[in-house]
């Protein structure tokens, strides 16, 4: 099997750029995951987030997720579990409004720094948006506008933690799905591994690089590029030994965004109809959130069914 793409983005500004570009192409295509190095976000900023997270998590969550394991007698469970996951989050909303006040227990410091950080994760989306218009062959700006409702993306970010597991084989850090959402930007831990994805029926590691972040294909971007980028299956393995720290950014469609495959996308392939439905995000979100670890293809049959009722309006660029 290839090894996992890892993207120089340095790259893109020099003659390695179209090399670059078809590695970002093969990756959408046959991975739904790739890694960025050089991704322009600085490496103190990085740290710092990386310092006050795993600070928080000792002094605010730590606890209660012992409490929660020992209230549910998981430390001697016998079976596997298949109905929760060995994890301790939180979420922040940026976008269209930012909750980050009303979470309890953040120090200034660290909302001040994921703050800046979630400013710079936005950045980059957007530009990794346009890198995948250009790759495409659509116009720039179509999938920024495609995220857009009537107040912009939803953008927010998924804090976990994933703490030493005494028994790995039987419950799941984070058990298998795709992501509902746009596109996922990862900041990972890079000393404590888990998180691996499905590909050729195989699950292969996602290597924890220091400093990079990884990106992976929500299904929203597999509806809008009509099949050509898919989402994939991916789970994190809890591990006996090590907290896993994961800070997952999500820049999705705004709530009251119409999704459906780019008119020119359908065009460009002679012999290909538009095979996924066109739908509301929330609607889409509603149906997700009971069956987000069940396979994807029967959500874009419901959405489907009801796609009649959806107003299908243009796109407009700039």
């Amino acid at each position: 099997m290839a090894s996992f793409p890892v993207i120089d983005m340095e790259k893109l500004n020099g003659e390695e750029r179209a090399k670059t570009m078809e590695t970002i192409k093969d990756a959408c295509e046959n991975w739904g995951f790739f890694e960025l190095m050089n991704h322009g976000i600085s490496i103190e900023l990085m740290d710092t987030v990386e310092r006050l997270a795993k600070e928080h998590y000792k002094k605010c969550m730590e606890e209660r997720f012992k409490e929660m394991v020992a209230s549910k007698g998981l430390e001697a469970v016998q079976s596997e579990i298949d109905d929760l996951d060995w994890e301790s989050t939180f979420h922040l909303r940026h976008l269209p409004v930012s909750n980050m006040f009303e979470i309890p227990d953040l120090e200034e410091a660290y909302r001040k720094a994921m703050k800046e950080f979630a400013g710079k994760i936005e950045k980059l989306a957007e530009q990794l948006l346009d890198l995948l218009c250009e790759n495409l062959g659509i116009e720039k700006g179509y999938l920024k506008k495609a995220f857009y409702g009537s107040k912009g993306p939803t953008f927010g970010t998924k804090v976990s933690n994933y703490p030493p597991c005494p028994r790995p084989e039987l419950i799941k850090g984070l058990r298998a799905h795709t992501d509902a959402g746009g596109l996922i930007l990862l900041f990972q831990d890079d000393k404590v591994s888990g998180l691996q994805l499905l590909k050729d029926d195989e699950w292969v590691d996602v290597p924890p690089l220091k400093h990079s972040i990884v990106i992976n294909i929500g299904d929203q971007l597999e509806v809008i590029t009509n099949g050509k980028y898919k989402s994939v299956m991916h789970r994190v393995i809890a591990q006996p030994d090590g907290n896993r720290m994961s800070i997952a950014s999500f820049y999705n469609p705004g709530g009251d965004a119409v999704i459906y495959p780019a008119p020119a996308l359908v065009e460009k392939e002679e012999e290909q109809k538009q095979v996924y439905p066109k739908f509301v995000f929330e609607d889409y979100m509603k149906l997700y959130a009971g069956v987000k670890f069940q396979a994807k293809e029967p959500r874009f049959e419901a959405m489907k069914a009801v796609e009649s009722t959806v107003n299908l309006g243009p796109i407009a660029t700039v």
